[in-house]
């Protein structure tokens, strides 16, 4: 019972509030009429476009009597915000760290887990393109997962120092909590201290965010200069070589 004007908008509020972590689905679909009653002259026919044929209303008479506009929502819900994980390194080191992230309250999915490395592949540019799954099967619970982060600049300052691997899952099916163990690769070559995101999906549902920050401390000393002095007021000179690691 909703009248609109010519040209005028509607807006449709849609609450979404999960209970479970899982993907619901809903549609939305509009229906519209003529406000006298009267039907539009336009008639279906066979030749008519598919798509429109399955979205009109067709009178007795062949003419249109309503017009209908089908939204599919989908709905993934999303685990609050969860604790950093910090990755730090001393600068011209190489860190290799296991590292284990909680995900609470995971829908189990028809059969057992997948055996780690074949259903999880790694994504590390931003979330433009939905990371392909290698293996495993419909009914098996499987995991996406992403590095996002916060700007071209620190992708790529951070792409070729970090590297991270899916390397094992457990899961406990009493408390729906999957533990997913990575093994993270961090060799930073400067001093720097710079933040990502790791996004983990689950087919099944759901939606879990881990803030990442990596630091490099200052590095060790290369080495100690000594100056002898030849005299006073007088200078003394020692020679040493530095070389560039890039062009």
């Amino acid at each position: 019972g909703i009248r609109l004007a010519p040209k005028e908008k509607l807006e449709i509020p849609v609450l979404f509030m999960p209970a479970e972590m899982k993907i619901y689905k809903a549609v939305v679909v509009i229906h519209v009429m003529r406000e006298n009653g009267e039907n539009w002259p336009y008639e279906v026919t066979g030749e008519s476009n598919k798509d429109l044929n399955r979205n009109v209303i067709v009178a007795e008479n062949g003419e249109t009597q309503g017009i209908l506009w089908i939204y599919p929502i989908n709905g993934t819900p999303e685990a609050p915000q969860q604790k950093s994980v910090v990755i730090r390194c001393q600068a011209r080191q190489r860190l290799e760290q296991r590292v284990e992230l909680l995900l609470i309250g995971v829908m189990p999915g028809a059969t057992d887990l997948p055996d780690a490395g074949n259903s999880a592949t790694l994504d590390t540019e931003e979330s433009s393109s939905t990371p392909e799954v290698t293996g495993g099967s419909s009914a098996t619970l499987e995991f996406l997962y992403e590095v996002q982060y916060q700007s071209d600049e620190i992708r790529y300052q951070l792409e070729s120092l970090v590297g991270m691997e899916l390397v094992e899952k457990e899961w406990d099916t009493e408390s729906r909590i999957v533990t997913l163990i990575f093994n993270v690769v961090f060799a930073p070559s400067k001093p720097m201290r710079s933040e990502a995101t790791l996004i983990i999906q689950c087919t099944a549902g759901g939606l879990w965010k881990f803030p990442l920050v990596f630091i490099a401390t200052e590095p060790e000393v290369d080495d100690v200069i000594n100056i002898e002095a030849v005299g006073l007021n007088k200078e003394s000179i020692v020679g040493f070589k530095l070389t560039s690691q890039t062009r």
